[in-house]
């Protein structure tokens, strides 16, 4: 749990640095949030169907960082009884990328979706990475639907507006997440970077963090004349 026992959530616009043999950045910052010298945090992989290689990527990422790792799966069926028992006993909830779509009709299917707003309001820190950062808002942009991007408009909505992730390593992100908001088929939000996280805290977006020293985020709004205004924010880098 959170140790000021405020909500936190960290959108990270995926390409997450897990260099081996560190700890990870933007796990240590999640970490340092709980005030706790070695944290539970549980991995949640749907987006790429639970691929068992991508769980052992992170058992072995987080070999030496001071967390208790433990994953919640899903294919072909919960790895666990009661997956809100430990969803809820978890100081760290991490979700990681892939299909937006995919993953969060399976997690409607278990009731996933709603365990995690109440680990949310339970004061646990929530974070993921592409479309592990898409969920926590109302929509964004994505490959879910084919190779071409695409809108996504059905998130949980537990963060206002939508959510641009790969903003800077994928060309046709921008001109799109542009277009979108333009044309209101997704309202105003925030465009990352990779590497770089939007750090809500209860309502509010708090701080930008990064792993890396370039990279940063963005507010993308409507100008009221059929384009957006689109205003750099200041990352922070975590490795300082």
């Amino acid at each position: 749990m959170a140790a000021d026992g405020r909500r936190h959530v960290i959108a990270i616009g995926g390409g997450m640095m897990m260099p081996r043999g560190e700890i990870p950045f933007h796990f240590r910052h999640a970490v340092e949030l709980t005030g706790l010298k070695r944290p539970r945090l549980c991995v949640l992989n749907q987006a790429v169907g639970d691929d068992p290689a991508s769980y052992l990527r992170f058992y072995e990422g987080l070999a030496d960082a001071p967390v208790e790792v433990r994953h919640l799966a899903l294919f072909p069926m919960p790895n666990v009884a009661d997956p809100e028992d430990l969803l809820m006993s978890q100081d760290i909830i991490f979700v990681g990328g892939g299909s937006v779509a995919n993953m969060l009709a399976v997690w409607r299917v278990h009731g996933i979706d709603e365990i995690l707003r109440k680990a949310w309001h339970a004061g646990v820190v929530l974070t993921g990475s592409s479309a592990g950062g898409i969920c926590w808002f109302e929509g964004g942009t994505t490959d879910s639907f084919g190779t071409k991007l695409r809108p996504f408009t059905d998130g949980m909505g537990m963060l206002p507006g939508s959510f641009c992730p790969h903003y800077n390593s994928e060309a046709e992100r921008r001109p799109l997440y542009h277009r979108l908001v333009a044309e209101g088929v997704l309202p105003p939000g925030l465009a990352c970077d990779d590497g770089v996280g939007a750090h809500y805290i209860d309502d509010t977006l708090t701080e930008i963090v990064a792993d890396r020293p370039e990279g940063g985020a963005y507010r993308v709004i409507p100008d009221g004349s059929g384009a957006v205004t689109e205003t750099e924010l200041k990352a922070r880098f975590l490795g300082a």
